[in-house]
């Protein structure tokens, strides 16, 4: 198959890297390290459409595909690693799966200010007892009349200190057909957003607890039987994930590159160490490996839904390529590398968190595994 790009691509990749030249170099260092969430950045993005890019156009998106998204990121990535986060937020993730399953009325209500870059959505599906095993979850939701009561609580969602709108995974009943989500707005009585508490890479998460938190019937996203869907759903957002490891990656490679051809020592620039040569050569590997992996999941998308072997595949691919050159990329450039003043210890530490979210490296090698013996292995007890 080729994956070679498009006349069409290539002018939408040469677009978004002249705005970001222009728009987004200056303040990259600072936006990185910063943890508020960079609204300004986000209006930009959205009067350029780019945020709801594979969004319906019926539905106030573009309409383009998931190769638009992915080159978006990894175009806005090269130049400042924190907007990518941003089109990540407004193509992938929660916002997806919402645009996909949401009713006339909530698409309605909720999606203008979400591809305007004026509000965020966080996705509330991890629990203090179900990372992985996420059918553990212990949120319920029951409906009372016109309303669902929703009891629970969430940790580590994204965006969670500045969202207005939360995507909560809840069960409707025992067994994973009664697991579905609901949709919650922040202020709803019974609703608390806790404490803000930072991961190693500088973002912030706060715990989610509903206590007796009534929604009205409407704010259903999907009921009873939604779980395969939003699963379905999901892996779009693995797309996301794996756009953002590879991007950053590639970040850290080409910023060691150019430290690599400039820095001199015992008398020669760092390049010409065999050592370091051998290090590039196995770094761009990686790279160009996980890249045809990622495409090959992005292209062979079934009605705008990735397959979930080609996502699994790409994404464990471009977390460790990702992870891995960051970190090489890192320890060829030595103390500027290890220092914030460089976006490469940025990257070494964003893409570290995501070779655990999304779903860990080794859970996707256990699905890897199923799909090489064509059974399914039980991780319960």
């Amino acid at each position: 198959m080729d994956f070679g790009l498009t006349d069409d691509q290539v002018a939408l990749a040469d677009a978004v890297r002249s705005f970001a030249r222009k728009e987004l170099a200056s303040g990259a260092l600072e936006r990185a390290h910063a943890s508020a969430f960079p609204w300004d950045v986000a209006a930009k993005l959205s009067e350029l459409g780019m945020l709801g890019i594979t969004l319906r156009e019926e539905d106030g998106g573009v309409g383009g595909t998931l190769m638009d998204a992915v080159l978006t990121i990894q175009e806005l990535a090269m130049v400042c690693p924190k907007s990518a986060d941003i089109a990540q937020a407004g193509n992938f993730g929660p916002i997806r799966t919402f645009a996909e399953y949401a009713s006339p009325e909530q698409k309605a209500r909720w999606l203008p200010r979400l591809l305007s870059g004026r509000m965020l959505i966080s996705l509330g599906m991890s629990e203090p007892d179900a990372g992985s095993a996420v059918t553990e979850l212990r949120t319920s939701a029951r409906e009372e009349g016109d309303e669902v009561v929703v009891d629970g609580s969430k940790v580590f969602s994204t965006h969670s200190p500045e969202a207005e709108l939360f995507l909560i995974y809840a069960r409707f009943g025992p067994g994973t057909g009664n697991i579905g989500s609901v949709l919650v707005e922040r202020g709803t009585p019974g609703f608390t957003v806790g404490k803000p508490s930072r991961f190693l890479s500088g973002e912030e998460w706060c715990p989610l607890y509903f206590e007796g938190c009534r929604i009205p019937k409407e704010n259903v996203l999907l009921g009873p039987g939604g779980f395969k869907k939003q699963i379905s759903g999901f892996n779009v957002e693995r797309i996301g994930n794996a756009s953002r490891a590879l991007a950053l990656g590639r970040h850290a490679f080409e910023t060691a590159r150019r430290h690599a051809m400039e820095r001199t020592q015992f008398g020669k620039p760092l390049c010409a160490f065999q050592g370091l040569q051998w290090k590039f050569a196995e770094m761009a590997v990686k790279l160009e490996a996980a890249q045809l992996l990622l495409y090959r999941a992005a292209t062979g998308a079934d009605d705008g839904l990735p397959s979930a072997q080609d996502t699994t595949m790409a994404k464990l691919a471009c977390n460790e390529a990702g992870f891995q050159v960051a970190n090489e990329a890192l320890q060829v450039m030595g103390a500027y590398g290890y220092s914030t003043e460089s976006l490469v210890e940025y990257c070494v530490k964003r893409t570290r968190g995501w070779m655990i979210a999304g779903g860990s490296v080794e859970i996707l090698k256990n699905r890897l595994a199923e799909h090489v013996f064509e059974r399914r292995f039980d991780q319960r007890a």
